[in-house]
This record gives C-alpha cells, structure tokens and sequence, in this order.
C-alpha cells in the first residue's frame, strides 16, 4: 500500500515521519495490504457505481450550462482519535457561541464596533452579506445558526486551523451519510477491526434542533417545519432531498408557500396548513420579493412581515453572510476573546487584510507565495494560488488587488496535511480537508465527523467537488481507539 509513497514535507494523516503508518491507522493498514489488487479495484469500481445508481449528485455550473456528476469517492477513510475529536468538538461549540453573540449583536446594539474591535465599515459597506431588514428582529433562542459547516485544514505541524465558516446555506451533509453507507455497504470488513463512533441518531439532533425553533406565536403542539429548496437545478438539490427526508419533514419551493395576514401556510390537497418552521436553501436576496429583490420567482411574498410578527421561524438566520464573510473571518478569534473572554481552542489561519496599506504591499510584492480569495465568492472561484500561478494569472490577480483591495483577503500556502487515496489502482498522497457540521438549538451539537474532502488531481490543493475533488468518509473513533466493534 506504501510501496511508492511519497510523503514529502507535509504533514499526513496515515503515516508517521519514518513511513509507518500511525497508531490508529495500524489495524486498517494491515487489512488493505492483505487485500489483493484486483480486490480493491473491484471495490473501487462498486462503489463508484452506488453514488451513481443512488442519483448522488451535484451541479457543476460552466460557459456550456449545468453538468450533473457524482461526487467521486475514496475508501482510505480520514481516521481521528478519539481525544482529538474532543479537542475539534470544544473548538467548534466555542466558536459557535462567540459568531452567534457576534449576529445577535449586529443586527442590534452592535457594542462590538462602539468598543471599536471591529472597524464599522467592515457591516456598513458589506453590500453583499448584511441585510439591515432584519435588524432588531427577535430571533428564536436568540439562535441565528441553526446549522454550520466549519472547514477546517491541518498544517504542517499537524495542528487543526479553521480555513472557513459557512454559516448561510453550508451544504454537504447528505455526503457524510451516503459516504458512510457506501463504505458499510462495499468494505464491511474494515468496520469489524474498529470502534467508529454511529451515525445513526444524527437526524433525531438535527430534526430536534429544528423543532426546537418554534416562532413566539406559534399554537401547534408539534411545529410544522418545511425545507424551502430553489428547486431540482440546484446544484445541492440532492442534499435537500435527503435532509427532507430524513427528518420527515416536507420539502417544498416558493411556489408552495404562501402568506396570508402575517402566517404562512403550505398548499396542500387538503387546503391550507400553517406553516411554523422554515429551513431555507434559498440565498436572502431571493427569499421575499417584497423584502429583497422583486424579481425573484424562488421566494415567497410577505415572508419577512411573517417573521416578524413573530408567526414563523427562518433557518438560518437572514444576514448570517457578515460573520462568514472572508474579511470577517480574521476578525473572529477577537470576537472569542471579546463575547467569552477566552483564547480560541482552535485558531485561524494567518490573514493578510489587503485594506491595511502595509498589508497591500507585502501581498503585491509577495504575491507567488500567498493564496487570495475574493471575500464574496466561494467553492474555488476567484482564487489565486500564488505558487502554482502562471506569470499572466499573478499580472491578473496583482491588477484586480491593486483596483478592489478591499474585495480580496491573502493567506500564506499552508502545507495541507495529505493522506493516502486509492484512485486508478494505485495509492498516492493527496491534499484534504474536513467540513464540521454544528447544529445549534436548545443546546449545541456537533456531528461526529463531517465531510473529508479530498483533492484527487495529483499535487492539487482545490478540494472543492466542483473543482474535481471527491469524499472520504470520517470516523472518529469510540472509548477504545481501534479495538474491536
């Protein structure tokens, strides 16, 4: 399994500095060696075929329209202890509690910026993210994060750091189950030498803190909560369908809601059904022409009068994309210290603000050694990868920085921890990263796990699915490390 592989100077997940593999990772090692070739190919191939004959997809939007592809899929699964997992948890629920402070205290008094440790341009000219609609609105639990996708990398030292935090629409959770059926379903032996921490009560959490939301005048006993999807062409589509239905609940559009005197109802055959909860996949601008832009046909009119006459319930919170905006990101860690007065568990990376002129300059004199992401994109667009620029893409970049400075954010090339994966019948050592997913209710709950993305081109940092990255599935390991189920 190890035969040619080249661990480089990177830090990895599987193997120690002398080429062994790691403790937690022995008993899998052993099996897989004593696997013949043709075995794993086969496997390889079945389990391919399962996303497929599953309709597991997304959308890859490009000049020629929408391609519909299966997420590809490796076997060698990313393995964490269990005392680092406790680590990873902690690190999560803190910075959870301190980005919820943060929205609650921006949609209303905003004492962060009067005790000037945000700069206030940074909410005033946020023209894509904050919506001043919403401000002073009373938010159920006062929770503005019903659900969170935190990225997290591991440097080269092997230390956890945030990279992102999605706190709008964070998608992929759909792949952290169907990556953990199909590793049940095609290698069930590697299962029998490890105690990997169920999945299996996962939806009673989320399905929980979902419910746990019911909107002040709600009179039902039990909340009625929908999943309001754009519809099939979008490119998570899949993870609606599978949230819906896991949690039992109705997944509807626009066009299947409707508000009358302040309380939205559902359209169904039998009439008209009250409607408490609403589980949004459907970006801000386009969930209430009334409210936010008129043209949009995806949305419902009059949601927002609803909300805040206190008779429904939106998740996430509308106006969360100014605490996930990458220019916010750096500021974080002085929220944690501000609402908690506390260190962050887990720590960011270092970032370069390009509207501290000082900061501007280093990153245009440097700019072959850094990675700069436009604050308002995400899934890979509109990112320079300095060390694997051509000298045309850093002209590029270097005139786009110099014209929006403040579009853009700069962090040095971390040397993403790498694990070995099992692709054309041979084992490399490819780049990954892990999505945390947070649920946030009556009280805060962390999926053990989440989604391992992992960049399958040889030497590619990208590990976005939309720019030809694949899964892994994510154990953590129970009381016992890797002893017998």
């Amino acid at each position: 399994m190890l035969k040619n592989y080249q661990q480089g100077s990177f830090f990895d997940e599987m193997v120690d500095g002398s080429g062994r593999p790691k403790e937690h990772y022995e008993s899998f090692y052993k099996l897989i060696s004593d696997t013949p070739e043709e075995e794993l190919r086969e496997k390889h191939e079945t389990a391919q075929l399962s996303f497929l004959r599953q309709g597991i997809t997304f959308t890859v939007y490009n000049d020629e329209g929408g391609t519909e592809r299966t997420m590809p899929f490796d076997f060698v699964p990313i393995i964490i202890p269990e005392d680092q997992w406790k680590t990873i948890e902690k690190g999560m629920k803190q910075r959870m509690k301190a980005l919820n402070y943060f929205l609650d205290d921006i949609y209303k008094d905003q004492e962060i910026v009067k005790d000037g440790i945000i700069p206030e341009e940074l909410i005033r000219d946020n023209l894509y993210y904050y919506e001043k609609q919403v401000s002073g609105l009373e938010v159920p639990l006062n929770n503005h994060i019903f659900l969170a996708g935190i990225d997290l990398i591991r440097d080269e030292h092997g230390e956890y750091r945030v990279l992102e935090d999605n706190l709008r629409n964070p998608s992929g959770m759909s792949y952290v189950f169907q990556n953990r059926y199909v590793m049940r379903q095609v290698y069930p032996e590697l299962f029998f030498q490890h105690s990997v921490q169920s999945l299996e009560i996962q939806f009673k959490e989320l399905h929980g803190a979902l419910l746990s939301h019911a909107p002040r005048n709600s009179i039902a006993f039990q909340p009625c909560a929908v999943l309001l999807t754009p519809g099939m062409y979008n490119s998570a589509y899949y993870d609606h369908v599978f949230l819906a239905q896991q949690m039992g609940i109705e997944l509807v559009e626009g066009r299947d809601l409707i508000v009358k005197n302040d309380i939205v109802y559902m359209k169904t055959i039998r009439g008209l059904k009250r409607v408490d909860i609403i589980y949004r996949r459907i970006d801000d601008d386009f969930l209430d022409p009334e409210a936010f832009r008129p043209d949009s046909a995806l949305g419902v009119s009059g949601l927002l009068r609803a909300y805040r006459k206190g008779n429904v319930a939106i998740l996430n919170g509308i106006g969360n994309g100014v605490a996930d905006d990458k220019a916010m990101y750096a500021y974080v860690p002085k929220m944690i210290q501000y609402y908690l007065n506390e260190d962050p568990i887990i720590k960011n990376v270092e970032t370069y603000f390009l509207r501290d002129p000082e900061q501007l300059e280093y990153v245009i004199e440097n700019l072959e050694k850094l990675v700069v992401k436009n604050v308002g994109a995400s899934g890979g667009y509109d990112m320079l990868i300095g060390p694997h620029a051509t000298e045309e893409e850093l002209r590029v970049f270097r005139r786009k920085i110099i014209e929006t400075p403040n579009q853009y954010i700069a962090q040095p090339t971390i040397k993403l921890s790498r694990a070995p994966a099992f692709q054309k019948g041979e084992f490399y050592p490819c780049h990954v990263d892990l999505r945390v997913f947070v649920m946030n209710g009556s009280h805060t709950h962390v999926l053990p796990g989440g989604l391992s993305r992992v960049a399958l081109k040889k030497g590619s940092l990208v590990v976005n699915s939309s720019q030809g990255g694949g899964g892994k599935d994510t154990w953590v390991l129970a009381e016992g490390g890797n002893g017998h189920a």
